[in-house]
């Protein structure tokens, strides 16, 4: 292993920052502040869909802070901020983003307050035990801000009009509200003497960076205060990482992309990564470190070397990558015990494997943390797994949807991966739908429009197959034909006569059913069903004319009891008025002898 010269500085490695909260609220946007880039235009839907890293050194930092800090105090690196996906989705990778964090971000944004994704990532934190700041954002979109460019907010703050600060307190103190439903004691960042006790908010503009020198000031010294102890490592020590993604690179074939939390690792080590079909060892060929205010999930911005110290985002050629799973932990092996390394490889990938069910959906995602996300999310709408998978659909996923009777589960989710050949064919073949999209949280939108649909045409399908209340009269002067069957004309004085229906004739207290609509016909034409106020003529098959009715008698259609206490209890706001009324008298002579017939 290469030598190395370790001043001052290396002995505290550069602090992980990991940056959470509610989509849209302007997590990536912020970075974007700090690194001068724009990542969120890039990303699908322009929301983060995958953790990435950035490195920020300490001279930048010194930089943009300002005169909010002293550069001759600053003792570590740097700062190396997590980007996490802001969907309620990944719990999972910001979990892990929370544990591997030494202190993070949480972004609100002003107007909206606290969302969804916001209560969960305060969860996450507070069971991670991850010390954390808030950044109370957007505050240039309050009525009559007056933008102060790259200025410290304490200074926007003092310089806007006094309705207008009054305003930003508003919002703000519905956030201190809203913390301390959840524990935590809150204020403006420079009205804290004691960070241990309360909660820092910082008062942030993504879009025109007030605020971020504060931010900076605020991450570097609460690091150095509070946390000397976790920066202080052994830097030359054996490396430990989490994968962050697996790619091909022209020249150097399959790569993978991780941040280095812990030690060192250098070109030649052997590494242990998780894959696949249990760990996988390897050694490391070509060795590249992610350059200073660069962006994990951008191109071209590595640079080669041979060593690299934590924390850092890099990336890592060697052979045998091709089967690495995303997420999974890394670890160089050197002087250790490689055989307690793949036991602890292997016991890692067992707590991240997803359990699946007899019958379900299949999934399939890029990686494994959108994987546990995806398997997560119909886990809390109670839709079963039967197979999650890392990598493209295939045919034989296609064969494994299509063993399922239910028709909600016979089908593919696919996060941000494609179509192996012929696997399109094959799924219309078994008549197995496919849904992919590369925003998660898109993707269960489609797969909840979907099953809402086939709910909506299975429920259209039963409500179609039942047979409808309906009270009818025979006309005067309009028997065509008294038998075998029946031909009369009739009009519909209430509710749906449909083809089929059974006909009944009503008594003291009851109905006494004497037979069947044959058929129905309108203006020459045969129809399945008439409404009320329509006359038709109608072939009844089993009455006979001036014997079971005559001219002028009324007939009800004989509901069966089943379809009765479906329209009741499923279908009534389906049903027209009048067929409502129609359906409560019917059912009120049915109940005169049975109060709970059709109940």
């Amino acid at each position: 292993m290469p030598k190395k010269n370790i001043n001052n500085q290396d002995l505290f490695r550069t602090p992980i920052i990991s940056v959470l909260g509610h989509v849209d609220h302007g997590k990536t946007t912020l970075l974007d502040s700090i690194r001068g880039s724009s990542i969120t235009d890039t990303e699908a839907g322009a929301i983060t869909q995958h953790i990435g890293i950035t490195t920020v050194p300490i001279d930048i930092v010194s930089n943009m802070a300002g005169s909010l800090v002293s550069s001759e105090s600053l003792e570590l690196p740097g700062l190396l901020f997590i980007d996490t996906p802001g969907h309620q989705l990944f719990t999972t990778l910001r979990s892990r983003g929370g544990s591997l964090a030494d202190i993070a971000i949480l972004v609100v944004d002003i107007n909206d307050g606290f969302q969804p994704q916001t209560k969960e990532a305060l969860n996450i934190l507070r069971n991670s035990k991850t010390p954390f700041i808030v950044c109370a954002n957007k505050i240039d979109t309050i009525p009559g801000w007056n933008s102060h460019q790259n200025s410290a907010s304490v200074t926007s703050y003092t310089s806007q009009p006094e309705r207008v600060r009054l305003a930003l307190d508003q919002k703000f103190y519905e956030l201190v509200g809203e913390l301390s439903t959840f524990g935590f004691t809150s204020d403006y960042y420079w009205k804290v003497s004691d960070f241990s006790k309360t909660l820092g908010i910082i008062p942030t503009s993504a879009r025109t960076c007030e605020g971020i020198p504060d931010l900076l000031a605020v991450l570097m010294g609460l690091t150095q205060k509070y946390m000397r102890e976790s920066m202080s490592v052994d830097i030359t020590g054996p490396g430990k990482g989490i994968v962050l993604e697996v790619k091909e690179e022209r020249g150097l074939g399959i790569v993978i992309d991780a941040i280095l939390y812990d030690g060192s690792l250098s070109e030649d080590d052997q590494m242990v990564v998780g894959g696949l079909d249990g760990p996988i060892s390897t050694n490391v060929r070509a060795l590249f470190s992610l350059l200073p205010l660069s962006e994990s999930n951008s191109n071209n911005l590595f640079t080669r070397t041979s060593y690299v110290t934590a924390a850092s985002g890099i990336r890592i050629a060697a052979p045998n990558l091709s089967n690495v799973l995303v997420g999974s932990p890394l670890r160089s092996v050197r002087d250790s015990n490689i055989d307690s390394i793949l036991l602890e490889i292997e016991s890692e990938l067992e707590k991240a494997k997803i359990d699946t069910q007899d019958s379900g959906v299949v999934i399939r995602a890029d990686t494994l943390g959108s994987l546990e996300a995806l398997s997560k999310a119909l886990s809390d709408i109670e839709i079963p797994v039967m197979r999650a998978s890392v990598g493209d659909i295939a045919p034989r996923d296609i064969s494994l949807a299509s063993t399922t009777d239910k028709k909600q589960y016979r089908l593919i989710l696919g996060f941000n991966v494609n179509l192996i050949e012929d696997a399109a064919r094959h799924a219309r073949e078994k008549d197995v739908k496919i849904l992919t999209n590369d925003v998660i949280y898109h993707l269960l939108e489609e797969y909840e429009s979907y099953t809402e649909e086939l709910s909506s045409y299975r429920r259209k399908n039963l409500f179609e197959k039942l047979t409808r209340p309906a009270h009818f009269q025979i006309l005067e002067n309009h028997i065509f034909r008294q038998s075998n069957p029946a031909i009369v004309g009739v009009e519909i004085l209430s509710g749906t006569l449909q083809k089929g229906a059974p006909v009944a004739i009503p008594l003291q207290d009851e109905f006494k059913r004497i037979g069947f609509v044959k058929d129905i016909h309108h203006q020459g034409e045969s129809v399945t069903q008439a409404k009320i106020g329509e006359q038709v003529s109608v072939s009844l098959d089993g009455p006979t004319i001036g014997r079971q009715v005559d001219e002028k008698s009324e007939l009800w259609v004989d509901v069966h009891e089943k379809h009765v206490k479906a329209l009741e209890d499923t279908f009534y706001d389906d049903l027209r008025n009048d067929e409502c009324e129609t359906l409560s008298r019917f059912a009120q002579v049915k109940r005169t002898k049975d109060p709970f017939w059709g109940k």
